[in-house]
This record gives structure tokens, sequence and C-alpha cells, in this order.
């Protein structure tokens, strides 16, 4: 896509094992670099200096770090050249060299002046997408973004190739519909069926074809337990019908979400399942309500428990006098209707009862609400409150930085 006035040929260059050479080693070639290397190229970064991020990229081996100054013959053999020094003089001559080697050059500090320019890109399933709009490197980058967008939301690529049969186990993230992976928007925008529940991102759902059908999991009947083998077979039936079953969780589906079950019952059966991880409600709710699980010189670790069963529940796996002694940060998940009950339990095994306590209600949504106590008071604020879940509950001296 170009702009009225845009001259340049776009093409897709084949770099696999070929000589690039990257001049500079600033922020700029910082920024270039890892598509380069992700392409395949030979690259050759010639700098007296770099920064952290190049110099590990050539600590690592990503790329060959020649480091002086750049010199006449620099560039033998090179395909292509990306001149981003930070003096005009040098990049004056890189450009003379390429023009000289009849290799295309990319001058990042006068781009008119080189041979060929980068086009804001993006990938998408397969998809590379590349825009140029003359000097106006904002507007690519949006037209870019816009694209992008709509591949990623399914509006546009009706036609792109149907998806093997099979399941995505994909974590939809913390509440707010916008903060799903780019992966889990991908593989929803390729759905045959969608079986979700109520922690998942429900606008998400508005975005889904007409032909998609959407299973709701939680109006599944039978018990908690029978739920779950009634979710495993409804993933597996689907899938052997030859459909494209995304299973929509909130969180992540490896962090108290039953994940690896329905990992397991699709594997028992024989079918195709990948999983695509989520940003957990566990730390981002509380970086959402201003609460860091962890900061320096105030907390060293952080521990992530399971509230669905009271403290004192024969089935409980948690060693709840091992949190009391501990002094670092305890994120607490359903435990909003026991909340007193393990208030209770980690101030008579050593946690001081006036430990800064905030439960955060839906956080990251336009519903977020916080309450903040202690240990001691926590039980009667979120009733006063009114706390519901699904809410998370932070324990430790790092709720207190921001209150």
């Amino acid at each position: 896509m170009s702009a009225e006035g845009e001259h340049h040929y776009l093409s897709g260059l084949d770099l696999t094992g070929r000589r690039v050479v990257v001049v500079g080693a600033g922020t700029v070639a910082q920024r270039r670099l890892p598509r380069l290397v992700r392409a395949g190229a030979r690259v050759e970064v010639v700098a007296p200096e770099a920064t952290p991020a190049v110099e590990a990229m050539a600590e690592a081996g990503e790329v060959t770090w020649t480091r002086r100054g750049y010199a006449d013959g620099d560039l033998a053999d090179a395909w292509y050249v990306v001149s981003a020094a930070s003096d005009p003089e040098v990049n004056d001559a890189v450009g003379a060299e390429a023009e000289r080697r009849r290799v295309f050059c990319v001058r990042s500090d006068d781009a008119p002046r080189g041979s060929a320019v980068t086009p804001a890109v993006a990938e998408h399933d397969g998809l590379l997408v590349g825009t140029l709009a003359g000097r106006q490197p904002r507007r690519s980058a949006a037209v870019r973004d816009a694209i992008l967008e709509a591949l990623q939301s399914g509006v546009v690529d009706e036609h792109a190739e149907a998806p093997a049969a099979g399941v995505a186990l994909v974590g939809g993230g913390p509440g707010a519909h916008d903060l799903i992976t780019v992966r889990g928007r991908r593989m929803l925008a390729k759905a045959d069926v969608v079986i979700t529940d109520r922690l998942a991102p429900r606008e998400l759902l508005d975005d889904l074809g007409a032909h998609v059908e959407v299973i709701d999991a939680s109006k599944i009947p039978y018990g908690r337990a029978a739920s779950q083998d009634v979710i495993n077979a409804a993933l597996v039936e689907h899938a052997r019908a030859g459909r494209f079953v995304v299973r929509l969780k909130g969180g992540d589906p490896y962090v108290f979400g039953r994940g690896f079950e329905e990992v397991l019952a699709c594997a028992e059966a024989g079918v195709p399942v990948t999983v695509v991880p989520g940003i957990t409600s566990a730390f981002a709710a509380p970086a959402a309500a201003d609460v860091p699980v962890t900061h320096r010189g105030v907390v060293h670790e952080t521990v992530v428990v399971s509230g669905h069963v009271a403290p004192d529940d024969e089935s409980s796996l948690v060693d709840w006098a091992a949190l009391g002694r501990m002094r670092g940060t305890i994120v607490l998940m359903m435990g909003v209707q026991r909340a007193e009950a393990f208030a209770d339990v980690l101030v008579r095994n050593g946690r001081p009862a006036d430990t800064p306590v905030a439960a955060i209600q839906e956080g990251t949504t336009d519903n977020q609400r916080t309450a903040r106590g202690t240990l001691a008071t926590i039980g009667d604020v979120m009733r006063r409150e009114d706390i519901r879940p699904p809410a998370i509950i932070v324990i430790g001296p790092v709720v207190g930085l921001g209150s």
C-alpha cells in the first residue's frame, strides 16, 4: 500500500543465509536487527560501540559484531545494507559504497537518499503486511496497525485457508477484552466452535462470525466435577466432527483454570490441541489496582494460592502454616467466600494482624472495585464494600506501597 506520489517498488527479499551489513549499533539498529535475524540473514554489525541489547545479540551469536568504525570495503559481498550510524558523513560514505556495488541501502538518517526504505511491517498467520506512505512513517504505522487489527478480528481474510480440526486452549486474559494475546485473538478468528465460560472476556464473542457456534460452559448442568467431564467431551466431539474448537478461558489456562485436564482429555482422544497462554488475573488485577506483587527491597517472594476450599478442609493442599511464616506476597484466588477464615489462619501462624490486604473485584474491567484493609479487618471491609467474585485478594507489605 502506498501514498499518492510514492514511487517505491515493494518486493519481498529472501535473505536466508545472505550477508546483510548494518552500520551502527544504536537504538535504530536495535529496532531493525530482530526482523533481519528472523528472516535468516547472516547479519554483520559494524560499529565501535553498541547498545546493551545489540551487544547481547552478538554474545548470543545471532549477529556478528565487528567492533570498529565503518571502512570502505565493508559492503563487499553484501546483499542488503542498513546504514544507521550517528554520523551523517559515515552514512554518506556507506551510501556511496552501496551505490558503487549496486547493493540496496536503507538510510536511517535521510531516507530519500537511500536506495531502499523500510516499510511498516506486521505478521499475521503466514501473512507479511508492509505499508509505505512516502515520508509519513506515522501514517504507515497507523495503516499497518489497522490492517493487523482487522486480520486478528477476522473482519478481513475470509478466504484464508481453513484451520485443521482440533482444539486451541486460549487464555482470554484477566477480563478486559483488549488484554487477550495476539495469538489468542488469531485463534478466535479461525474458530468454528467457541466453548467459553463466565470468566472469559464477554466482548470478544461479539466479534465472532455468524457461523461460529458459541457454547456457554457455565450453563452446562450437573455438578462441578461432572460439568468438566461434559466440557471435555464437547471439545473432543466437535473436533472429531472436523471443526476447529477454541476453548476460551479467563486468565491463563494453567493457573487454576483446569486447562491441563482439558489437554489430557484431548490427548487421550487423539485430538490435536494447542495451548495459548494468557495474562493471569493473579498479577494483572493487582497491577490494575496499583498493587505491585513484588517490589525491590520489600519482598523477594510471591505465592499464588487457591482459596476454593477452607483452610481446615481435609482436601486442602495448601501449607497455611508455612504461608503464615513467610514475609512476601500472597495472591489469593477464589477466596472471597472464605476471606476471613484465610486471614485468621495466617495470623494464627505468625502473620502480623496489621498486614495490609487488598481485594480487587473484576480487575481490568469497567466494573473494577478495590477494598483495602488488614488481616484483622479485611473480612468486615469486604462485607461492607460488598466485594463479590471474581476477585483477587493480595496480602503483604506491597499492598501498603500505593495506599
